[in-house]
């Protein structure tokens, strides 16, 4: 799908949430592409941000160019293999929080419902039962408005979209999400308000448990 009129923010530059002789921790702002896309004028991205500076970083994981938050590079070989091996295993803990259309069915609960990719719509996805991959997401209630609520997202699986699936198979999706928003919940935000706020994994060479925090911007 093409990127039209692709302007990703320019300030800041790059924002480190981390740093060590291992591993980046990076915050990125909401419009930018995590990896180059195929044309030259959509080579702006994390990634190509990251390498300028730390030629050797590798990308760990990826969010979605219109999500913000925490994305996790490895400085080397060795540490890509530990980290990508972290979240191959669903080691790490994601936390991501969202401002979805109405209430929740519940003050917390799990959806289990699996998805595939809506190949005539790409790359939108949705729930299939006969050729789905399994997906699982937590959720729970941060804070209830008059027609929105706040919620706190923990994904088991990390299938393509899933948040954004589930909380509209959920019938509360993510307000400013053009995939899955119906025009009301696309129209209350200017940006999809998706924010992937913390991120636990294991350091690739202490072994110790890390964890890092982005602020929510909504």
């Amino acid at each position: 799908m093409a990127l039209l009129n692709y302007q990703p923010p320019t300030e800041p530059y790059l924002s480190f949430l981390y740093r060590d002789e291992q591993l980046l921790v990076v915050d990125k702002p909401n419009g930018l592409l995590s990896v180059p896309g195929r044309a030259a004028e959509h080579y702006d991205s994390v990634y190509s941000r990251v390498t300028r500076v730390f030629p050797d970083a590798k990308l760990v994981h990826r969010l979605d160019m219109a999500t913000s938050g925490i994305i996790l590079f490895a400085l080397g070989k060795a540490a890509q293999s530990h980290l990508s091996r972290q979240f191959q295993q669903r080691q790490p803990t994601k936390i991501y929080h969202a401002h979805v259309f109405s209430s929740l069915p519940a003050l917390q609960g799990t959806i289990d419902l699996p998805l595939a990719c809506d190949w005539p719509n790409r790359p939108r996805q949705q729930v299939d039962f006969q050729r789905g991959k399994q997906s699982q997401t937590c959720y729970r209630l941060l804070r209830q408005d008059e027609h929105s609520s706040l919620v706190e997202l923990k994904p088991y699986t990390g299938r393509s979209h899933q948040l954004r699936v589930h909380m509209q198979a959920l019938g509360c999706p993510i307000l400013g999400d053009k995939f899955y928003a119906h025009s009301a919940a696309f129209e209350m935000a200017p940006r999809l308000l998706l924010h992937a706020h913390r991120l636990e994994i294991m350091h690739p060479l202490s072994e110790q448990w890390l964890t890092f925090t982005s602020p929510t911007p909504f």
